[in-house]
């Protein structure tokens, strides 16, 4: 295992995580019950690998792919970006969060790759760990011809070739049954790089195997880091530790969302929600969410509520944003400013 300036990973290495999901046994992956899901035993099994490389244990926690972010933004975990104490806090605020959360397509790993890269260099250059569990590869039309990347997928890997310039490496954990050929091509075949940066874990192939759980678990965590050393090695060779070479997007991540009530409690994750975890000298007080929703694709779009994605617009507020009356009666803050809401109005 490579070692940091303060001969282990600790406040020198973030650990970022991002959660999509799908279904086994006609469920969500994201599912709470009494036992864990999927994205819950990848995360305990790679926290008790890395538990022994960080000093202070703390990990703060973003999160992206709900109607708020798309595949545009990330969300902080907390309102005040305080920070999860170890991967136990990592899962009992998933749990938290996942019930009442709006999950929405469609999916890039963009975002979080930047806000990883962002951070690194905020860090004057420490090497840094990128951790993404997903059920499903990057967004992909079936209007994207043969040899040819869809919007999501050149974002990705734009943002993959950029981060080589940083000390960071990226660890794609994928759960679930994919598909994978993309994410497989991603990890053989991204052009351009500085060095090797990307690696691509089947978590699903691992698990299903019939062997003893502790074997399976070992396997999953040494495939899941065995390229963190010589990727290490890679970024001191470049002279990459201590100053980057790229400029980095200055991402700032948005408060987590927040919906009515009613509609958490009817609702079940859909499409794609993250973690990001890093340390914490990397976050300024004074970080604040600014960022403006995509522009929609049609006219169509523009009338669709931005929370059910599925009822048109009558109900707006004070700040000048619209939902419809069922998802806003209840809402304390608009899902896109995130400023209070103090007036509403009917539309007809």
């Amino acid at each position: 295992m490579p070692q940091s300036r303060t001969n282990h990973f600790g406040e020198e290495t973030e650990l970022d995580s991002m959660f999509r999901q799908d279904s086994y046994h006609g469920r969500s992956l994201h599912y709470i019950g009494n036992g864990l899901n999927p994205y819950e035993q990848a995360i305990s099994i790679i926290g008790k690998t890395m538990v022994a490389f960080d000093d202070d244990n703390l990990i703060p926690c973003f999160g992206f792919g709900d109607v708020s972010t798309h595949d545009q933004d990330v969300f902080s975990f907390y309102p005040d970006e305080r920070f999860c104490n170890g991967f136990e806090e990592v899962l009992s605020r998933y749990r938290e969060l996942v019930p009442s959360l709006k999950l929405a397509g469609p999916t890039s790993f963009a975002p979080i790759i930047e806000m990883a890269t962002s951070i690194v260099q905020r860090s004057g250059g420490q090497y840094h760990v990128l951790l993404i569990i997903a059920d499903g590869q990057v967004t992909r039309s079936v209007d994207t011809g043969h040899g040819q990347l869809s919007p999501q997928e050149q974002r990705t890997v734009e943002a993959i070739v950029e981060a080589s310039k940083y000390p960071l490496s990226i660890v794609l954990v994928g759960v679930g049954d994919g598909p994978w050929d993309t994410m497989k091509e991603f990890d053989d075949n991204i052009p351009a790089r500085e060095f090797d940066n990307f690696q691509f874990v089947n978590f699903t192939e691992i698990m299903s195997k019939n062997v003893h759980q502790s074997r399976k678990e070992t396997e999953f965590a040494l495939a899941s880091l065995m390229e963190i050393p010589a990727q290490y090695k890679a970024t001191m060779e470049l002279n990459l530790l201590g100053a980057s070479k790229g400029n980095a997007p200055g991402r700032v991540p948005l408060p987590p969302p927040i919906y009515s009530t009613m509609y958490a409690n009817n609702s079940e994750p859909t499409k794609a929600t993250s973690f990001q975890h890093s340390a914490s000298s990397f976050y300024e007080q004074n970080f604040a969410a600014n960022v403006t929703p995509s522009a929609p694709s049609s006219t169509l779009d523009y009338q669709i509520c931005p929370i059910c994605l599925t009822d048109p617009k009558d109900m707006a507020f004070g700040c000048g944003h619209q939902t419809c009356s069922h998802c806003g009666y209840d809402l304390q803050l608009c899902p896109i400013c995130r400023s209070r809401i103090e007036t509403r109005i009917k539309l007809y």
